[in-house]
């Protein structure tokens, strides 16, 4: 049988399996499940706490054995933060971690690893948080241990080796979930740190880098608590509306809005007052409770209100008698929000009664509670902040992965169903410059590509098939001749398997000879990527999108250190 005939037959005898085999690859790749993960709703501690508010809180379980701590959500951090141990002294009210939320005690932890990438060989960091404002300071220990989200039973996920800092300061006095994707970097750039949202999304746990949160409050329905979803959005807690406000080009201030305009309005009618000279840009920010505006609009309010700036306080205390004067006039003070400082773009407005305002600080703050009007002077354009105050009646959804976020007014239907929406990764987001989705022409292109692998491996097989067959006719023939006497003549058998006059060493890939069928000692199969040859075709599904941000989008700002000692923290 002549080289060719013996080939199409091998062909034929081996692709015919192989080409069953190719058929099934694009049904696979087009039937896999794609369907991601569902948001995740986490819920609320039940109780309105905090020295400042009071606030809706959140549950934390840290560490093994589980510590349960109620914090406060901060759309700026990007770190878990619970108080220390030390963050109560023997000179603190007996009550003290309770009215701190819980502290956690890393030493009780079996889980508990330290950081220890300060220069100074220490845990301890700066906190770099809110330091554009005026007396947020302090240190936190470091380290990783197990955080979960929700009380014990409530079904929320937990992940290991996450961040945990342990603050002492009374400048934060509650505990942090930090919603921000950012990685920290303790040391360089080169080793970063995911944060707990960028880790679900990396563990498939929640369908994109996105979440919406509303603060909550006392003074509505008998009680709202805040509402906080992770990878999505409850449309039951907003008003719709067509505003969507890209992300500022400053990372650490990326929810920034345009206030066009402030104004109040009386219950019982009458002119509105403007309360805002000219348009400004401020941070929307949960850490803190204050407003920050500049001094010409604070004096505004001053003179709508009848309010008096206190130096020592660096804000506004209301007595009793004026409460209750504030409360009956029950004015209310409209945000109108947009995402040009011009004004000529679509604006919705954020609507604030005075019930929003009327908070009340405790100890340490104050020596005895005081009621105050949380509206702060700023020193200058960078301390512009809508504090958690503001999100009490606004519900912000952010998307980092569109880079873009939505400020609605919150919706106050009694016995309103949850309605939970999901925001997923956007269709033509690219992951190394290649797209996330398969595409119909792409999906043809693995089919085609796999089949010509295949039948390239084929023909390699065939070919060594067919190889070793003469090779045994030949010994055969050898130890035929030899045992009647004829010998046969060195290198008449030497080019048995040319080809148009060339010796086959087997099939040439990427311009070098391989000799049979194996790359690096094993069998592959499927279609060529980056000069290589692969098994199959698998394109990664959404569930197992490593989310790639650029440089400028995920660049963390390095934490400082501190000089100080881990034993000790400042307070």
């Amino acid at each position: 049988m002549s080289l060719s005939s013996a080939l199409w037959i091998c062909l034929i005898q081996t692709l015919l399996p192989l080409t069953c085999i190719a058929a099934v690859v694009p049904g696979q790749i087009q039937g896999r499940d794609t369907s991601s993960p569902e948001p995740i709703v986490v819920p609320a501690s039940q109780n309105f706490e905090g020295n400042d508010g009071p606030w809706s809180s959140f549950t934390l379980r840290i560490g093994t054995p589980a510590q349960i701590v109620n914090v406060f959500v901060s759309t700026a951090s990007y770190q878990t933060w619970a108080v220390h141990p030390q963050g109560c002294t023997s000179s603190d009210p007996a009550d003290c971690p309770d009215t701190r939320g819980g502290v956690f005690d890393r030493n009780q932890s079996t889980t508990w690893t330290p950081n220890s990438r300060s220069p100074n060989g220490t845990s301890t960091f700066a906190l770099s948080l809110e330091e554009n404002l005026e007396g947020y300071t302090g240190a936190g220990e470091y380290g990783f241990d197990t955080v979960a989200l929700g009380w014990d039973g409530s079904g929320g996920p937990s992940l290991s080796d996450q961040i945990v800092a342990g603050i002492a300061t009374k400048a934060f006095y509650y505990g942090l979930f930090g919603l921000n994707p950012r990685p920290s970097n303790f040391s360089d750039y080169t080793n970063p740190t995911p944060s707990y949202l960028s880790s679900l999304k990396s563990q498939n746990m929640i369908p994109s880098l996105s979440w919406a949160y509303t603060a909550g409050n006392q003074y509505r329905l008998n009680g709202v608590l805040g509402s906080l979803t992770l990878g999505g959005y409850d449309t039951s807690r907003f008003v719709p509306n067509n505003v969507t406000i890209p992300f500022n080009e400053q990372d650490i201030r990326d929810l920034t809005v345009n206030i066009n305009a402030i104004s109040m309005v009386l219950a019982d009618g009458g002119q509105p007052s403007d309360l805002l000279p000219n348009s400004i840009a401020a941070y929307v920010d949960s850490t803190i409770p204050w407003i920050y505006l500049p001094v010409e609009a604070c004096k505004k309010f001053e003179d709508a209100f009848g309010i008096t700036w206190d130096e020592q306080l660096q804000g506004y205390p209301i007595n009793d008698s004026f409460h209750e004067t504030l409360t009956s006039q029950n004015a209310s003070v409209i945000f109108t929000i947009s995402n040009s400082i011009s004004g000529s773009g679509p604006s919705v407005d954020i609507t604030l009664p005075y019930a929003a305002f009327d908070l009340i600080m405790e100890p340490p703050l104050v020596r005895r509670s005081q009621r105050y009007f949380p509206l702060a002077r700023a020193a200058n354009e960078s301390q512009y902040t809508l504090g958690r105050t503001f999100l009490q009646e606004a519900y912000l959804i952010a998307d980092y992965e569109r880079r873009n976020f939505s400020i609605a007014q919150c919706s106050w239907v009694e016995n309103a169903q949850q309605s939970i929406e999901s925001i997923s990764v956007p269709v033509n987001r690219t992951l190394s410059g290649a797209s996330q989705e398969l595409s119909a022409g792409g999906k043809a292109g693995v089919a085609v590509g796999s089949v010509a692998a295949i039948s390239a491996v084929g023909l390699i097989l065939c070919l060594l098939v067919i190889r070793r067959r003469r090779n045994k006719r030949a010994q055969k023939e050898e130890q035929s001749s030899a045992e009647s006497g004829s010998s046969t003549e060195p290198g008449v058998n030497d080019k048995a398997f040319e080809i148009d006059g060339e010796p086959l060493h087997g099939l040439e890939l990427d311009g070098k000879p391989h000799h049979g069928q194996e790359l690096d000692g094993k069998l592959y199969l499927g279609q060529e990527i980056d000069g290589k040859i692969h098994f199959g075709s698998e394109m990664e599904g959404s569930n197992k999108y490593a989310h790639e941000m650029a440089a400028r989008d995920v660049a963390a700002a390095e934490m400082e250190t501190k000089d100080v000692s881990a034993i000790e923290l400042p307070a």
